[in-house]
């Protein structure tokens, strides 16, 4: 089965080629906008599911383990709300990913050495998560994951090599400066939708429906109802999962210069 990437640009070929056939014989036009409508549902599609890697390689889970191993990762902090989730996570002796955006950081830098201290994992998730971040052009989206990178690296130490960008979005000029900064772009395949559901039971029910083994769990630790639901998370999978930090779990490093 082709991948939508590849429908996408077959809709551009059949374009083209119906294009230059119109010069010499009469075509419904009916083709054309059926054409476009397709390539610009499939590539609007991509631009706001990062699980379709179809601008850049995106490392979501990993389907071809073979034990039941997990990863949970946070994004949006740090946050005061923040130390309440690590407490949990000290409870269970959980290892978490967390996606650090820039600015939160330099209003409590503290919270962000906690991260690191107590084990956790630490990536880049852009300096000010505009909401306009998908339309920032290159330049403006590499200022932004270097001046988080070099936030946190004067902090913690570490050179980061995860970026998760805000609300999964990509596109090209996201793509490139991805490329241009050498981070790994770091999605999720088990969205827990903390910050629009309102109810901990039905966010926890979403979660538990989703659950695979390889999956990368996606929350947001900035809500007392995640920090519930959460705990609540981690005794129903400690019955059969191993909670694992992401860079066991897809085999590449989180730091520049460390090695798994």
């Amino acid at each position: 089965m082709l991948k939508h990437k590849n429908i996408a640009i077959l809709c551009s070929v059949v374009f083209i080629f119906l294009f230059t056939l119109s010069f010499f014989f009469n075509v419904n036009s009916i083709f054309f906008i059926l054409l476009f409508l397709v390539w610009l549902t499939i590539t609007t599609w991509g631009v706001f599911d990062i699980r379709s890697q179809y601008f850049i390689k995106t490392y979501c889970n990993n389907s071809v383990v073979n034990e039941k191993i997990i990863s949970i990762s946070f994004d949006d902090g740090p946050h005061l709300m923040t130390h309440k989730v690590l407490d949990v996570l000290a409870k269970y002796n959980v290892k978490a990913t967390f996606f650090c955006i820039g600015n939160q950081i330099e209003k409590d830098p503290e919270i962000l050495k906690r991260i690191v201290n107590e084990g956790h994992l630490v990536g880049n998730h852009s300096y000010s998560h505009s909401n306009f971040f998908g339309t920032f052009s290159t330049k403006k989206v590499i200022e932004e994951l270097e001046k988080t990178r070099k936030i946190i690296l004067d902090i913690t130490g570490k050179n980061t090599l995860y970026f998760r960008p805000p609300f999964g979005v990509t596109n090209p000029k996201i793509s490139r400066a991805i490329k241009a900064t050498r981070y790994k772009a770091i999605g999720w395949n088990i969205r827990s939708l903390d910050t629009v559901i309102k109810s901990e039971d039905e966010i926890l029910k979403r979660v538990k429906n989703k659950i695979k083994p390889g999956g990368i769990i996606l929350f947001h630790d900035t809500s007392l109802k995640t920090v519930s639901v959460l705990e609540r998370l981690l005794l129903f999978l400690q019955e059969e999962y191993k909670i694992v930090p992401i860079d066991y779990l897809i085999n590449e490093s989180p730091y520049a210069n460390e090695t798994n």
